[in-house]
């Protein structure tokens, strides 16, 4: 195992990214559409939040409706920068593995943007990690 691995051999590269000027109807439907589970949230070229699908799922929990039906009006009453979280941690691409590992590790995150000079490159998930570690034993 190649202890000095950096994260840009695992990581998604150029993921799709949402700004706070989008609506949550546009990041449900990317989820959706995608088969994604996070989205970094940018302003201009800075990395300022993160979405999940759980973010997402847990504000619709909130408004399902008693038919069993699920009222998605909450997405017009909410804004992305209500919903992210904002003080999500990032990785530099040449980063070693283990850094955005023990990261993920902590259990607040389970994906963290990747940056090359500040910039959004890449996007790291504790599946990513999990593959990369399968991959060590083949």
């Amino acid at each position: 195992m190649n202890k000095r691995t950096p994260v840009s051999k695992i990581m998604t590269k150029d993921p799709i990214s949402v700004n706070l000027s989008q609506n949550l109807r546009d990041v449900v439907r990317i989820f959706h559409e995608r088969n994604i589970h996070h989205i970094p949230v940018v302003s201009g070229t800075e990395v300022i939040g993160l979405l999940s699908k759980n973010d997402i799922e847990r504000i619709s929990f909130v408004n399902k409706v008693d038919e069993g039906g699920l009222e998605t009006s909450i997405y017009d009453m909410l804004s992305i920068d209500q919903v992210m979280t904002s003080e999500v941690e990032t990785v530099e691409e040449s980063e070693h593995i283990k850094v955005a590992a023990e990261i993920l590790a902590r259990g607040k995150f389970h994906a963290l943007p990747v940056l090359k000079e500040k910039k959004l490159s890449g996007i790291v998930t504790s599946t990513d990690m999990i593959n990369h570690l399968l991959e060590q034993y083949n």
